[in-house]
């Protein structure tokens, strides 16, 4: 029996492994992913399906919640100044557009001012938008955009290999004790007595027990829990999916030439309104865009209820429906519309899945129901998580260890009883919170 599983090698399952390794150096840790490792990023037959596992993320500090402000500095921080990840680590600065009737840039840039830090950001007009980075911004549309700042600090990161640098640490340092598993969960197993679980069966025919069960399963973890709530006669307010449900974009990807790649290696990163973001060109020249909108996958279970999940593993990721894919172009086109018509072909579309919570808080905590009293979730990225590897996995193990992580966090991050019952509320990343179903593109 292990000590402790982890179902999920996201940012979340990695680095509450590295962190449990640490602080429990004789205990046994199995991480168990549907994916070999290391798991790589879209792109490749066997990439990741889930949000972690992709070419690149943004890594900022540019929040309009304070909590969320200095939780981020902690973590760039650690990316500037950990030798094990800071390769992967670009300061880019970032370019924020804000729309002509929002005030998130306002807020952001307010909270700059009094969390403690030099405030680094900048006004820059329009104009001069269009002109800095070799001007890639200089086809822009302007229309809906009212101001724009700039900050230096802000940066990006190459995911896929920083997650999986991180994980190698944990395994390789440990002297046996973390293991890494293939395999996909088939179900959650109780113990006999019905109290506390006992492991999980894998869809393999193999089981594998422990004596904590930490959740890192993002968004599949509704259909992970079901038949488990099912069992167990659940009430509403005590499921997986009244706190988190399954929630996806799309990105867009093109491999540059080695001219283009001079001309776009230069740039920020890019936030247009609410409507998407470019991210700077990764050492092997690919270029990211990602629309903002996100979208739910609404299935019936037998029992009748309904949950988002993302599409079956058969699914490709790549199978991106038309209609989405001409949503995504309309907004690239008001970013960059030179891009779209250089020759420069998009090599591959991704559906990028994430666990989305009501107020985008992280959901860290053990499940508040009584009889699955060791098993414990850590997931809810909202799309805006991916920054917190590095020091993530530290208040997860305080969380598994049963000490406070003070109460600010641990009042954001436990099992919320009015769930969605407000509906999305404005919280640390609002503009992910789910408009439409993906069944409505198709």
């Amino acid at each position: 029996m292990e000590d402790f599983l982890i179902l999920g090698a996201g940012i979340f399952g990695t680095s509450t492994a590295y962190y449990l390794s640490k602080q429990h150096p004789q205990s046994s840790i199995t991480i168990i992913d549907r994916h070999p490792f290391p798991i790589t990023a879209a792109g490749s037959i066997d990439a990741g399906l889930g949000a972690s596992y992709d070419v690149n993320k943004i890594v900022r500090a540019d929040y309009s919640v304070p909590f969320y402000m200095n939780l981020a500095h902690e973590a760039i921080d650690s990316w500037a100044s950990w030798d094990l990840i800071k390769k992967f680590y670009h300061r880019s600065g970032w370019i924020a557009l804000g729309a002509k009737d929002s005030d998130l840039g306002t807020r952001i840039r307010k909270n700059f001012k009094t969390c403690g830090r030099e405030d680094v950001t900048s006004d820059v007009s329009l104009d001069e938008a269009k002109q800095r980075w070799n001007g890639v911004l200089g086809d822009m549309s302007t229309d809906g955009i009212g101001s724009a700042y700039f900050n230096p600090s802000a940066g990006w990161a190459e995911a896929d290999k920083a997650v999986a640098a991180l994980l190698s640490e944990a395994i390789e340092s440990s002297e046996g004790r973390v293991k890494y598993q293939k395999g996909e969960v088939a179900k959650i197993v109780l113990n006999e007595s019905n109290e506390g679980v006992k492991g999980v069966d894998l869809v393999d025919g193999t089981t594998v027990n422990a004596r904590k069960v930490i959740l890192a399963t993002g968004a599949w973890t509704s259909k992970v829990m079901s038949p488990l709530e099912d069992q167990l006669g659940i009430s509403e307010e005590r499921r997986a999916e009244s706190q988190v449900k399954a929630a996806g974009v799309v990105a867009m990807h093109w491999r540059l030439s080695t001219e283009l790649e001079e001309k776009y290696g230069q740039m920020p990163v890019i936030i247009y309104g609410e409507q998407g973001e470019f991210q700077p060109p990764t050492p092997s020249h690919i270029l990211k865009m990602v629309w903002a909108d996100s979208f739910t996958n609404y299935i019936v279970l037998p029992s009748g209820r309904r949950i988002s999940v993302p599409p079956h593993p058969e699914v490709s990721q790549y199978d991106v429906p038309e209609n989405l894919k001409k949503k995504a172009f309309e907004t690239a086109n008001l970013i960059m519309p030179s891009l779209l018509t250089n020759g420069t072909e998009i090599t591959h579309w991704r559906l990028c899945w994430d666990s989305i919570t009501p107020e985008q808080h992280q959901l860290i905590t053990r499940h508040p129901d009584s009889r699955l009293n060791n098993l414990y979730l850590v997931i809810g990225g909202s799309f805006h998580s991916w920054k917190f590897l590095p020091i993530i996995g530290k208040y997860a193990v305080n969380v598994i260890d049963g000490v406070s992580n003070g109460e600010e966090k641990d009042r954001n991050w436990a099992w919320k009883e009015h769930g969605w019952q407000k509906g999305g509320l404005k919280g640390a990343h609002e503009k992910v919170l789910p408009t439409a179903d993906l069944q409505d593109y198709k």
